[in-house]
């Protein structure tokens, strides 16, 4: 059985979808792009850009009572994949050293013109 959750605290669902849904055990987050809980758009260095997404993805997996310790798999995708280092920076202090399994990908293009989209999968046991 589905258990959909959104948090106030990511960008707004604007579409068919919700920010996270749990079923059999696991959590999976929807893709979040570098967007504020009132839907703009970060426009800064690959850092800032990262770091909103991961509050975002912290705001969501909070919504299912999880946190980072929870998640065991990401997946990166990246319209330039020489952002990677950066956000590898910037993503490895939400993590405390014990990392998830992660695949990267480079794109054509992401939603709303973004750079960078960060999706996660928890565990909820």
């Amino acid at each position: 059985m589905l258990h959909a959750h959104s948090s106030p605290e990511a960008p707004p669902e604007e579409q068919a979808y919700s920010h996270g849904v749990e079923a059999n055990g696991f959590f999976f987050t929807a893709g979040q792009v570098p967007m504020t809980p009132a839907g703009e758009l970060v426009d800064g260095s690959v850092a800032e850009k990262t770091d909103q997404i991961m509050q975002n993805l912290g705001a969501i997996l909070a919504e299912a009572e999880l946190d980072f310790t929870d998640v065991v798999k990401t997946t990166a995708y990246f319209t330039d994949i020489d952002d990677f280092a950066e956000m590898d920076d910037t993503y490895a202090e939400y993590f405390g050293g014990d990392y998830p399994a992660r695949d990267v990908i480079e794109v054509v293009s992401l939603p709303a013109g973004a750079t960078i989209e960060l999706v996660m999968v928890a565990t909820t046991e």
